[in-house]
Parts: C-alpha cells; structure tokens; sequence
C-alpha cells in the first residue's frame, strides 16, 4: 500500500489539498478564509490533472523530425495537451470567481461590519425584520389618512 502511494505522491498531494480546502470550506465562519479553502480546493484539482497529464518519456506536443526529413506523427511519443490546456482555463476561471467572491465580501462588509457569515445573515434578518415592520407602520398611517 505504502508503495502506491509514493508511486502516486501527486496524485496523494491533491487528495490531501482537497481534504484541507473542504475542511476549509465546511468550518471557517470568515469570508475570506473559505475563499481561501476554494482556492486550495482549486489548486488541487490542478495538481491532479497536471499529474494525470504527464506521462514520462513523452515529449511536449509539438511533431518532431525522425531523422529522415519527415514527421512523427505516432502519438504515443507525445504528451496528451488536454489536461494542459484545461488547467489553463481553470487557473483563469478561478481568478476571476476568486475576485468576485472578494469584491462580494468586501461589499459584504461594508453593509454589515462582519465578515463572519452568521453574523451577517443574523444582521440581514433584523434589518429585514425592520424594513417589515416600517412597511406595514407606514400602510397602516395611509389607511388612516
């Protein structure tokens, strides 16, 4: 057991990223400590495909000569590009949801001072309670009026 498991350290090293960022994301009360869970959750995820991607001995994805003027085109020479290419875009998706679950908490902050999540919902409540009441203090003055 102990041997597949060195054998697959990355493989090992992403599950273990997940488990923190998971753990991260199920039990921080703070804002921007579960951004940071998502974040570590994300970099596993990119750690596992770059692991899956590379198969050793391969080249990189670019046809090289065979000596003889031609190309070699057998593509079990070659690297597959796909897991490459999905990290990419996942890195740039990332970011940008990483920026705008920031830019939400700092708007979340100014409105209610808190980056804990319950204190805020609690906060939410009450100030929906009293737009409430104000609502109805204010239909109940028209019918009198």
């Amino acid at each position: 057991m102990l041997e597949k498991l060195l054998l697959n350290h990355y493989e090992a090293a992403a599950v273990i990223l997940s488990g923190i960022g998971l753990t991260n994301l199920l039990l921080q009360r703070n804002l921007i400590k579960k951004i940071i869970g998502l974040n570590i959750m994300d970099t596993a995820v990119y750690l596992f495909l770059a692991a899956k991607g590379y198969v050793e001995g391969r080249a990189a994805p670019i046809l090289l000569e065979n000596g003889s003027g031609g190309w070699i085109t057998n593509p079990d020479v070659y690297v597959n590009p796909v897991p490459a290419g999905l990290v990419l875009t996942g890195i740039v998706v990332s970011v940008s949801v990483t920026a705008f679950a920031l830019a939400l908490t700092l708007k979340l902050y100014e409105n209610y001072g808190t980056l804990n999540i319950d204190e805020a919902l609690l906060r939410m409540t009450n100030e929906q309670a009293e737009l409430e009441s104000q609502i109805i203090d204010a239909e109940s003055e028209e019918e009198v009026l």
